[in-house]
């Protein structure tokens, strides 16, 4: 994929302030293309209630100095009329939307690990659930609208594991597990409605990712991450956002990208396909790791897996 690749094209990452958001926003750009990138951080209004520092101004920025044109726009995706006004601009400013991101999530704070539903306070459950599912639809319900009208779309629902994976297995919470179950569904179910207008709708997974909140849970910087093998072994496998951004870079360039309508797919499976790397030069493989490595109960090596 070259730099230009994806000059003429115009995307929103929806959920761009950190995390998988932000690099897939700053790889499209790398690629050339208009990025609009939304979240609810901002350097005007603060920050969301995740309440971390990273603002939807600096991924702007970030895209833009990739290549491509960073537009920030604060919106909170559980306001239709926000999104309404979203997607009206732009149409205003760009006529068209060829990609569309729903990396809507912001609920890690909420979910109460390894508790049962009885268990689980139900406000905070209820509130994962409109965090999680009902961002995407409702940024779904007005921004498709304009994608359908110029064959080649795609949609790109990002997720937190395979639909194979998580049909099989539990999710660490019955909230989580139903969020990231019904954002693979999701993008099933909107690959039927897109394909009869020359469109794509695919669920992207990334593997154990090095976003901000993960470094600094284990207390580690991206230059010095595999320290955190010392109390998460199996952080070995871990992958860079930048990893998945490429992914999802990769498919956005892809002309025969309609081959993966419907499907569900991780970064890894598409560093194979397409051939990109993550920063390091290396290709993780994390949810064949989980697999065969991790939940097998074997000894952390990446071998073979990066």
């Amino acid at each position: 994929m070259t730099s230009k690749a994806l000059n003429t094209k115009v995307a929103l990452v929806a959920g761009a302030t950190r995390g998988a958001g932000r690099q897939i926003a700053v790889q499209l750009g790398a690629a050339g293309a208009t990025v609009y990138v939304t979240g609810r951080s901002s350097r005007t209004a603060g920050p969301s209630e995740v309440n971390r520092p990273e603002t939807i101004e600096e991924t702007a920025e970030l895209v833009t100095a990739a290549g491509g044109t960073g537009i920030p726009v604060r919106v909170d995706h559980l306001d239709p009329d926000q999104v309404r006004d979203l997607v009206a601009r732009i149409d205003a400013e760009q006529g068209r939307l060829d990609v569309l991101v729903n990396d809507i999530w912001g609920a890690d704070a909420l979910t109460a690990w390894h508790k049962p539903v009885w268990e689980h306070p139900l406000d905070d459950g209820l509130r994962i659930l409109r965090l999680g599912v009902d961002t995407h639809l409702i940024t779904s319900h007005f921004a498709l609208r304009l994608l359908i009208r110029h064959p080649g779309g795609l949609v790109v629902e990002v997720g937190d594991g395979t639909t194979e994976y998580n049909a099989a297995n539990y999710r660490l919470s019955a909230y989580y597990d139903l969020v990231k179950t019904a954002v693979n569904r999701l993008a099933f179910a909107q690959g039927r409605e897109l394909a009869p207008h020359g469109c794509t709708a695919v669920a992207v997974t990334p593997g154990w990712m090095r976003s901000e909140a993960m470094l600094e849970h284990y207390g580690v910087t991206e230059e010095n991450w595999r320290d955190a093998t010392a109390k998460e072994p199996h952080f070995v496998v871990a992958e860079s956002p930048a990893f998945v951004g490429r992914a999802v870079a990769a498919l956005a360039a892809d002309p025969d990208r309609a081959r993966w309508n419907g499907r569900s797919t991780s970064s890894g499976e598409l560093a194979q396909v397409y051939g990109f790397t993550d920063l390091d030069g290396s290709r993780p493989d994390a949810w064949r790791y989980v697999v065969e490595v991790q939940d097998a109960d074997r000894p952390a090596d990446a071998t073979g897996y990066r």
